[in-house]
């Protein structure tokens, strides 16, 4: 059913960005998912995190592999790039659709059996590249298109809906992704859509491996008492350590703000994230910090979200590799060819 498309028309009041685009215009197909599902909120939010940044549509690319949360990039920005790949391969697709083309912004969404089962190892290898990216993970604890079985992310000592008690540990992918090198790490709640707007929009705008772990129940699957992925558990057990506002531009911008209150975080574009505190000792700026705090937390059976670490002076892929500035798929033949005399000269320093 993700062949329906939405109807064309709309009011003509809509709300306008920069560009003159309204929300119509970030969105796909209509969703074949559940209703309720909270994989729609996080659809939802994507499409208004582009729509704030007046991102143009044909400027994203989005790729996804196979699970619920693959089938979400079909309801967003149906004007752009968009590629569905196999289980668990989104990462080294991304990556070389990257390496082609850096002119692009590139959107990847997974879901915890997609990234941290069959995927685990790409994950992993994107992250640790510093791949240009948002990564963007829905992650629901079981397997939704396979009838609810718990995914790798479950917790020990949650309950299926069958009454069946998960035996094993759970990955946490911001904990690995934290380890990797990450130079952008958030977790959200689907259902706090006031907190995971600006938290995509600042990933988009930031240099670097940006990933953010979503949790989005699975209202089918695992919505119930005893799961710890629940909408009901979030809510009672989230502890959000801050909230984040993002301000657009290159003017700059000075804040004035008593300790544990505002912090603005400059990005490599020139954008700023405010960043409103709720913990005041926690320090966005301390990976291993950041690490320790996810583990005292997570013992308690805390969920932290927010923005849990950011690296002001990250750099990506391209960079590691010193490519060229001009988009590799775009260099013609006398650009690759250089010749034998520049071939000898190579040769030369070689020896």
């Amino acid at each position: 059913m993700t062949y329906i498309a939405k109807p064309k028309f709309h009011h003509p009041g809509l709300p306008k960005n920069d560009l003159g685009f309204t929300h119509r215009d970030y969105e796909g197909k209509i969703s074949t998912l559940c209703a309720g599902c909270g994989h729609d909120s996080i659809t939802a939010s994507i499409i208004e995190a582009c729509f704030e940044l007046s991102i143009e549509p044909h400027r994203v690319a989005k790729i996804s592999g196979i699970g619920c949360s693959s089938k979400t990039p079909d309801y967003f920005l149906g004007n752009s790039h968009g590629f569905n790949s196999v289980h668990g391969r989104m990462p080294s697709v991304l990556t070389g659709a990257n390496l082609a083309n850096r002119d692009l912004i590139y959107l990847g969404v997974s879901g915890d059996g997609d990234s941290a089962s069959i995927g685990f190892g790409q994950f992993a290898h994107s992250i640790r590249r510093g791949v240009n990216m948002t990564y963007i993970v829905e992650n629901n604890g079981v397997y939704g298109l396979t009838k609810g079985q718990f995914s790798a992310t479950a917790d020990r000592g949650s309950k299926s809906k069958k009454g069946v008690t998960n035996t094993d540990n759970a990955i946490d992918l911001v904990a690995i992704a934290l380890q990797l090198g990450a130079s952008f790490v958030a977790r959200g709640f689907s259902g706090d859509k006031t907190q995971l707007v600006p938290l995509i929009a600042a990933a988009i705008q930031h240099k670097g491996a940006a990933f953010i772990d979503v949790i989005s129940p699975c209202i089918a699957f695992n919505n119930h008492a005893g799961s710890t992925k629940s909408f009901d558990y979030v809510r009672e057990h989230n502890d959000a350590v801050n909230r984040l506002d993002v301000i657009t531009g290159r003017d700059p911008i000075s804040v004035d703000y008593a300790p544990g209150t505002v912090q603005v975080v400059e990005q490599h574009d020139g954008s700023r994230i405010a960043l409103r505190k709720i913990d005041a000792d926690y320090d966005a700026h301390d990976r291993g910090g950041a690490m320790t705090f996810l583990q005292k937390h997570a013992a308690k059976g805390q969920i932290v979200t927010g923005l849990l670490y950011v690296d002001p002076e990250s750099d990506d892929l391209h960079s590691h590799l010193d490519t060229v500035e001009t988009p590799l798929n775009t260099l013609e033949a006398k650009d690759l060819c250089p010749g034998t005399t520049a071939l000898d000269r190579i040769n030369a320093s070689l020896r």
